[in-house]
């Protein structure tokens, strides 16, 4: 037993997301051979605990298997770091820069804020497009008036694949394109996972500047799907002023900050900062609290983004299906449109420090 049969065994193990074998990929980190004693430190695509267990149980069977029931392993198993997930994956090659938009609680306007901009983006003259990943509710066909719609199937290079639908500009992919408005989708983590995995993997995408893509809240198995998935450039964490929201927003924060994933945080949105009345435009109310998430952003040293009022007008284009970034001189499309710019700032301030 010497190092090149060791590795001529790990060179017959596949890393099941990037599809090449452990050695091919470059995977094995570390490899010390002492007598029947092999040390070895390995990384993998995916950083989720059964991922990890299922490579460490199959390197130990396969190297038993060839040396021997005696032989001594001890395996160390760890996630790639972003930089190297997107080294190593052809994924979207024409799309050029992918942006989660989080939270960590339900109901702060995630959606709203993923739908708004875009459109603002759009309105720079960008390409973008939108991916639902909030597989349990979907809020895209709503946000813009596709309720019912159903994507049709496009033929590149021989391959059948799911043609976006497009809408204000903006390319758009929703699970709820594929289920009934009123149907519970009713999936247990892999299945969602699976099915969001195919809105980037069977899509026709084409050309596109940003691709956003509006996570459900909370951290579950879809947030690690697709970390070990998509090469994300950054993420957008929203909230609202409140404690309950920002407590949530926090541990979203230290999951992308992880060793294993290390996305960077474009900046948070305070959505909902104020309550501004049609009539009384230049009266705020601060019924969640006053400049919570701007002070989450200072304290854990990450930009903020901009501050959303709550308006009636928001809620309303929203469910007409117009984005409310579409309106003309608006105290909203204003707020909006400062978002974008910020959002602009920051990020190629992350990717200058990059190259």
């Amino acid at each position: 037993m010497d190092r090149a049969a060791i590795l001529d065994v790990l060179g017959k193990i596949t890393e099941p997301d990037l599809k090449n074998d452990l050695v091919s990929l470059n995977l094995i980190e570390s490899l010390e051979l002492d007598g029947a004693h092999i040390r070895l430190s390995v990384r993998i695509s995916n950083p989720a605990l059964h991922a990890r267990k299922r490579m460490q149980e199959a390197i130990e069977f396969n190297l038993r298997r060839v040396f021997g029931q005696q032989l001594q392993i001890s395996c160390q198993i760890q996630g790639l770091d972003a930089e190297s997930r997107s080294a190593r994956r052809k994924i979207l090659p024409d799309v050029k820069h992918i942006i989660a938009i989080a939270s960590g609680k339900g109901g702060v306007g995630k959606s709203t804020i993923t739908a708004n901009l875009a459109g603002g983006l759009a309105k720079k003259g960008y390409k973008v497009g939108i991916v639902d990943a909030d597989i349990h509710g979907p809020s895209m066909p709503t946000m813009f008036d596709l309720v019912g719609a159903r994507p049709k199937m496009t033929d590149v290079n021989g391959q059948s694949l799911i043609a976006p639908i497009e809408s204000n500009g903006i390319q758009i992919l929703s699970i709820g394109f594929f289920t009934s408005q009123d149907d519970a989708v009713v999936w247990r983590g892999p299945m969602a996972s699976k099915a969001l995995t195919q809105l980037f993997t069977d899509a026709h995408w084409g050309e596109l500047d940003f691709l956003l893509v509006d996570l459900p809240p909370g951290t579950s198995d879809i947030h690690l799907s697709l970390m070990q998935t998509v090469p994300l450039d950054g993420v957008v964490i929203v909230s609202t002023p409140q404690e309950v929201a920002l407590a949530d927003a926090r541990r979203g924060i230290q999951m992308f900050r992880l060793d294993s994933f290390k996305v960077p945080i474009v900046g948070i949105v305070e959505n909902m900062a104020y309550f501004t009345p049609a009539e009384l435009p230049e009266n705020k109310y601060y019924i969640f609290g006053r400049d919570g998430a701007r002070n989450l952003a200072q304290g854990m040293q990450v930009p903020f983004l901009g501050s959303i009022p709550l308006v009636q007008g928001v809620c309303e284009a929203g469910d007409a299906g117009r984005p409310a970034v579409f309106q003309q001189n608006t105290q909203t499309t204003k707020a909006f449109d400062e978002l974008v710019h910020n959002f602009e700032t920051e990020l190629n301030a992350i990717l200058a420090m990059r190259k």
